[in-house]
Order: structure tokens, then sequence, then C-alpha cells
């Protein structure tokens, strides 16, 4: 078998095993929830703004900043970077 599909296999397993409550190998990323409103302010941003900077939806980013939804996956992780480093971000993506 090649490398790249033990890899997987062993990813596969360690998740299968994780669902089942056993502790292993498996990194598991826990976010808080956020302000993303807060979030927005800090960088000092518009809705218009910000939803664009960052390729999310005005909508959506409404339904976040009033509690509607939650941000998640992805979304979720790009926020708390934002929320940190801010400026690295816009940087990064205006390159």
């Amino acid at each position: 078998m090649s490398k790249a599909f033990e890899s997987i296999k062993q990813g596969l397993d360690e998740a299968l095993a994780f669902s089942k409550g056993k502790k292993g190998k498996a990194i598991v990323h826990k976010f808080k929830p956020l302000d993303v409103k807060n979030i927005r302010a800090k960088v000092g941003m518009s809705q218009n703004q910000f939803a664009s900077a960052f390729g999310i939806s005005v909508s959506t980013l409404r339904h976040w900043e009033r509690g509607d939804r939650r941000p998640t996956g992805p979304a979720l992780v790009l926020l708390n970077v934002v929320a940190k480093e801010p400026k690295a971000v816009l940087k990064a993506l205006s390159e």
C-alpha cells in the first residue's frame, strides 16, 4: 500500500476510535463562541467592508452578529485568527 493510503487509513482509524469515546492520537480543536460584531468593530470595518475583505456574504455576517446563526468550520477558524491577528490576516489576503 502507498504511504498516502496508509496515512488516510490511520486517520480514519483514529477518527473512528475517537467517535467511540476512545482517547488516542486524534487532535480535536475546539473553539469558543465568538462575538462577531465585536471582532468587526475591533477591525474598524463596516459590515460590507468586513464581509468583502473576508469572503463572507453580508447576510451571513448579519445573522452571526444578531446571534441567529453561529460560524462553523473554516469560517470559525478564520474569525478566531482575525480576532487575534487582524492585521496579519488582512496583509495576507491583500498580497
